[in-house]
């Protein structure tokens, strides 16, 4: 980037967050960290992604289900920066019910962190970002927000709106050619999360871990491997970039061909 940029990446001390927080500071930018852990464990990525990279990287532990902490941690970042130039809605809380078994506290919660906050979010940091005349927003959509799966209402829910949320941002700063709102839609992408699924089921099944791997793949239709959070973080830099300006309100599939194939077997 030919400037130094301050990026906000919720969700980025583990997994696709902390991939993408990583490839911004790459490319030049100051980033806030967000997200929960351990404390020595952040700390010790966070130190050695601003030695790495001669950036300056911070973390702010904001509770996004709390209105108020997604507040906090708008203000963190621009007391620490001066701004918030990049953000990446990335952070998400997954529950496993039925429509008829979804506790409402859980509902609640569910829609407070992958909904509510990025919408809260994108809602403090829009004014700068039309100040300056540049920003870029990424919000994280899924594969299930371009179709459903048995036992993923919430989810399902939350990455449909998100797909809202980013055509509706896309179309108020359209007339604003420096700022684009788009999404992605990840596949299977092989995370702390995921592993820790891949586990449950092979447990379940009476599996090996490998055996578990290749079978929860099956399951979901996306034949050829996992998606690595490195790929996806350089998408996401991509469209943080001055070349990707011409591109806004998209929905980007990064899937392995997966949406795109629902009827071609396997059952998605």
């Amino acid at each position: 980037m030919s400037k130094r940029r301050a990026a906000l990446v919720t969700g980025s001390t583990r997994g696709i967050g902390q991939a993408i927080a990583r490839a911004l500071a790459a490319d030049g930018c100051n980033v806030m960290l967000n997200g929960f852990g351990d404390a020595d464990a952040i700390e010790k990525d966070r130190a050695a992604m601003a030695e790495e990279h001669g950036v300056e990287v911070q973390y702010n532990g904001a509770d996004l289900g709390v209105e108020s902490d997604v507040d906090t941690l708008t203000r963190a970042t621009e007391e620490a920066f001066g701004a918030v130039d990049i953000l990446v809605n990335n952070a998400v809380i997954r529950y496993f019910h039925t429509i008829d078994g979804f506790d409402r506290k859980d509902w609640n919660h569910a829609m407070a962190v992958n909904v509510t906050a990025p919408f809260l979010l994108t809602q403090n940091v829009l004014p700068g970002m039309r100040e300056r005349g540049w920003g870029r927003i990424v919000n994280f959509s899924s594969v299930l927000g371009l179709a459903a799966r048995s036992g993923r209402a919430d989810y399902v829910t939350a990455k449909t709106a998100m797909l809202g949320i980013t055509r509706a941002t896309a179309a108020e700063t359209r007339s604003e050619p420096n700022i684009t709102c788009n999404a992605i839609c990840p596949g299977s992408v092989l995370t702390p999360n995921t592993e820790i699924k891949i586990g449950e089921l092979a447990e379940e099944a009476g599996l090996s871990f490998d055996e578990a791997k290749g079978e929860y793949l099956r399951r979901r239709g996306q034949t050829t491997g996992y998606i690595e959070p490195a790929r996806v973080a350089g998408l996401v830099a991509f469209l943080c970039r001055e070349e990707a300006s011409d591109i806004t309100g998209a929905a980007i599939p990064i899937d392995r061909g997966r949406s795109a194939t629902w009827l071609d077997g396997g059952n998605g």
